[in-house]
């Protein structure tokens, strides 16, 4: 059986609670209704019996009066009644009618007379009756009129008056709400059909990708800030951190396998030398040395461009702590200026209470670095100075040398892999030191600057933002 589609569940909930919203809304309205059209039916009851209260006259035999033609004369008691033509006897579904206390009909209209015939007449007060499951409303008001104690006016309506309104008001909503039912299903196919939209791209877009393997590809959704386009962000970024990695791996496969060609060549060449010719011990031992030297640098750098990619993806392995860099500077400083190769001296000068975030480890490799290649390309008896200075926003290390410098078209290239100043010097390294201090840099979100004269010397500027 085929699974229902997140749009169609969407759908039917969003239908389904349209539906509960619009029975509730009906309810009330209909609750509503019923309460102000049958308090419309008292308030007419009420008000057709009020008017028809000043349609009475009582006259006394003796008493000489103008009867109009249209008026009714009832002789009553020892005179007589005079009932203004403007007496309704039905309006508005209201009836109107004349009694005696002993509930004798003098004048008027009651469809259920017989049916109230022992009813108890009760001043301004509202009674209710049903009769064959119908309701009557009933009003009495005792007649004002000098010389009449015991004159009724009764005022009858039936419920059905409010409930002809009631159902024409049904019939209208069920037209209306299968109406609105119906708008709601179109409605929520549209706005689930746009709503899934991206979220159809991301699908289509993650399948492409994982089918083709083009990690070079993105989800595009156009511009937008809501929850869709945040998670197409972060695929996106996600996209891209596996893409460089992808590529990180690429480098240091090609890498690898460029570097270490030469030391497995020479490893190989020396180990067929020893087997094919009449060695002896002192021999083999000058084989094994150059084959233990060539295996360290090959350790070397397999370390090191490992390292080197860690760095570049940002690797949890280096954690950021806070350090005393004037303390890593200084003691750095004290180590290396024993060293005294080429008879170069070391001069550094030291802000005190330097801190900064970072990796102790990283950013001593740093230092090293710089002045052990400021030592590399010194001139012999010549010098290297470090500065540590500390301002409001920044931190600034500098290693400064006067020797061999660098080449101007050069300068660009130093922060490449593999790349080397002086090519007399290949040899004593694998050409990573300078790429590997520029990542430790990135990776400690800083900024490394080069100013260099060929032949007079060269300034490596580290600036940390605070």
């Amino acid at each position: 059986m085929k699974k229902m589609s997140i749009g169609l569940k969407i759908m039917l909930w969003f239908t389904l609670i349209v539906i509960i919203i619009v029975a509730i809304t009906y309810g009330i309205i209909f609750s509503i209704s019923y309460k102000i059209i049958h308090k419309g039916i008292k308030d007419s009851l009420i008000e057709t019996v009020q008017n028809n209260l000043d349609q009475f006259e009582y006259y006394k035999s003796s008493d000489k009066v103008e009867i109009n033609q249209v008026d009714h004369i009832i002789y009553y008691d020892e005179g007589y009644l005079k009932i203004a033509a403007t007496f309704l006897q039905h309006s508005n579904e209201v009836y109107t009618a004349l009694y005696k206390e002993d509930f004798s009909l003098i004048y008027g209209e009651n469809p259920i007379s017989k049916e109230v015939s022992t009813l108890k007449f009760t001043d301004s007060v509202i009674q209710e009756i049903n009769i064959d499951g119908t309701l009557y409303y009933i009003f009495d008001k005792k007649i004002p009129l000098d010389g009449v104690n015991n004159l009724w006016l009764r005022g009858i309506i039936s419920e059905e008056h409010g409930n002809s309104q009631i159902k024409t008001i049904e019939r209208i909503s069920m037209i209306v709400f299968p109406l609105i039912i119906f708008i709601s299903l179109i409605g929520g196919y549209i706005i689930v059909k746009k709503m899934l939209s991206p979220i159809h791209k991301i699908s289509t877009t993650a399948k492409q990708i994982g089918e083709n393997g083009e990690l070079t590809k993105r989800i595009d959704l156009g511009k937008g800030n809501d929850e869709l386009h945040e998670l197409a962000d972060s695929f996106n970024f996600m996209l891209g951190k596996l893409e460089l990695s992808f590529l990180k791996e690429q480098q240091f496969i090609s890498d690898a396998s460029h570097e270490l060609r030469t030391p497995l060549s020479v490893i190989l060449a020396q180990s067929q030398l020893s087997l094919e010719k009449n060695t002896s011990i002192d021999e083999y031992k000058q084989d094994f040395e150059v084959i233990i030297r060539q295996s360290k640098n090959m350790s070397k750098l397999v370390n090191d461009l490992l390292d080197y990619t860690r760095i570049q993806m940002q690797s949890e392995k280096y954690k950021k702590e806070k350090i005393n860099l004037t303390q890593l500077v200084s003691s750095i400083c004290s180590d290396l200026s024993i060293l005294k190769e080429k008879n170069i001296t070391l001069t550094c000068e030291i802000e005190p209470d330097v801190y900064m975030k970072g990796n102790e480890e990283l950013l001593s490799r740093v230092i090293i670095n710089l002045i052990n290649n400021a030592y590399r390309y010194g001139k012999e008896n010549g010098n290297i100075f470090v500065n540590l200075k500390n301002t409001k926003k920044e931190i600034t290390l500098l290693v400064q040398d006067d020797g061999i410098g660098i080449k101007e078209d050069e300068i660009k290239k130093i922060f490449d892999r593999f790349y080397q100043v002086d090519s007399s010097h290949s040899g004593e390294g694998i050409g990573l030191g300078l790429s590997m201090v520029y990542e430790i840099v990135k990776f400690h979100n800083g900024k490394i600057k080069v100013e260099s004269k060929f032949g007079k010397g060269s300034k490596f500027f580290i600036i940390f933002q605070k």
